[in-house]
């Protein structure tokens, strides 16, 4: 080049070209015109080079390039980086490779950010899969521990031919058979809706209000994995059914429940069984709480003022439960016996009880309100006893309308529980904007 000139003087009247040649890039920090001189230019080198450069420029402009090229930052490849062919003006560049790009460098880059997401991801989840009722929590609860209870529920009693069933004994039973098909979605248990119409068991007997043994043996059955069966009569209502089993019991057994029946004992039963009588039995049975132990625990059963009730009682599969239903529906038994046991299976359990100390080793009372509180009307001769009768304060866990069928209104008493039940247990939002 001649002295004073530069690489884009010329001599002639040509122009700048409007683009680079092949492979230049385009720069941004200058403008896209430079200033061209007044002088246009022309090829020096002969029209042979179409470019206008000389020999060996383009050489010494791409060795400098490809170095300027390798010396600047990389960028990491990802399933969120643009398209290879992108160039820094791309509106794909501009915005960070897209939202999920951004996502992801926001939570990489902002450790306090991802603590909230990852917070409000796991509070989502939780009320969307254990706090929500749907299948997926349901299966949660059982393999967590629902499936080894079974309710059983007692419905059709009489089956309209003891008595005749108008619309009320119909609405009780839609209302109850409700009420516990809904706890027991809720907690991932099993329901077990059995028939109790009277029905001919043996060729020579009427059973009337003794299938309960006869059905909690076939429920086992059913429910080989099951490991508790919870039987309830059908004016039966859970009142409290944000509450588990395990929660309200089986967690804590011990400290709910007593072996010693001398603690409330109406029935007035000798305990420990006298060793005069009962000379031939081992210290365990001479206990007056056996061996002490949970484990041990194979019937859970509340008194009321008459004694053993068994409109809400609990039975562990074991070998000592089989042994024990087997003699309790005995029919030569129930043949012998059944004319002077006004409550049929309880005064049968009580009979065992008191007349077979091994028995006594294996049964555990529980407070009759744990899991079968009272109404007014029920126990007539203890009508004051804090023990017996469901008190809206404590959040009492089940109601046992018991005997309401014999002059008292079954119908009405149902639908006064459950009412207040929907009152104690409705949500945060319901209480404060209804």
């Amino acid at each position: 080049m001649g002295s004073g000139s530069t690489f884009w003087d010329g001599g002639g009247g040509g122009s700048r070209p409007t683009s680079p040649g092949p492979g230049l890039p385009i720069s941004h920090s200058h403008s896209r015109t430079p200033s061209v001189s007044p002088v246009g230019w022309a090829p020096k080198y002969g029209a042979g080079d179409s470019n206008g450069y000389a020999p060996g420029a383009r050489k010494f402009l791409g060795r400098h390039l490809r170095k300027l090229s390798t010396s600047l930052p990389s960028y990491n490849r990802s399933p969120f980086s643009p398209h290879v062919g992108w160039t820094p003006t791309t509106t794909y560049y501009r915005f960070g490779g897209g939202f999920f790009y951004r996502i992801k460098a926001l939570l990489f880059r902002r450790p306090r950010i991802t603590s909230f997401f990852l917070l409000l991801l796991g509070l989502f989840l939780f009320v969307g899969l254990y706090a929500h009722h749907n299948p997926v929590s349901r299966w949660i609860r059982a393999t967590s521990g629902g499936s080894k209870f079974v309710i059983i529920l007692a419905a059709n009693q009489g089956g309209g031919v003891m008595t005749w069933k108008g619309a009320k004994e119909w609405a009780v039973e839609r209302d109850s058979i409700a009420n516990k098909k809904a706890y027991a979605d809720r907690w991932g248990y099993h329901l077990e809706i059995k028939d109790m119409s009277t029905k001919k068991r043996y060729a020579h007997e009427w059973r009337e209000s003794w299938e309960k043994v006869d059905v909690i043996k076939q429920t086992m059955r059913q429910y080989p994995k099951a490991e508790w069966f919870w039987w309830l009569d059908l004016h039966t209502f859970i009142m409290e059914p944000s509450i588990s089993l395990q929660d309200h019991i089986f967690n804590h057994m011990q400290n709910v429940t007593y072996r010693d029946i001398n603690e409330y004992n109406p029935l007035n039963i000798t305990h420990p069984p006298s060793k005069d009588e009962f000379f031939y039995i081992d210290e365990i049975s001479k206990s007056p709480v056996g061996d002490g132990k949970p484990d041990s625990i194979n019937i859970i059963v509340p008194q009321d003022c008459g004694g053993f009730n068994l409109g809400s009682f609990f039975v562990k599969r074991s070998e000592f439960s089989e042994r024990l239903l087997d003699i309790w529906w005995d029919p030569v038994g129930y043949e012998q016996k059944h004319m002077d046991w006004e409550h049929k299976e309880q005064d049968s359990l009580e009979y065992l009880y008191t007349h077979q100390p091994w028995i006594r080793t294996g049964t555990a009372f529980i407070p009759q309100r744990m899991i079968n509180s009272f109404p007014p009307g029920a126990c007539s001769d203890t009508p004051e006893d804090p023990r017996i009768f469901y008190k809206e304060k404590d959040r009492d866990f089940v109601v046992n309308m018991a005997g309401c069928e014999w002059g008292r209104d079954c119908w009405g008493e149902m639908a006064s529980y459950r009412a207040v039940s929907e009152r104690l247990n409705r949500g945060w939002l319901k209480k404060h904007l209804w």
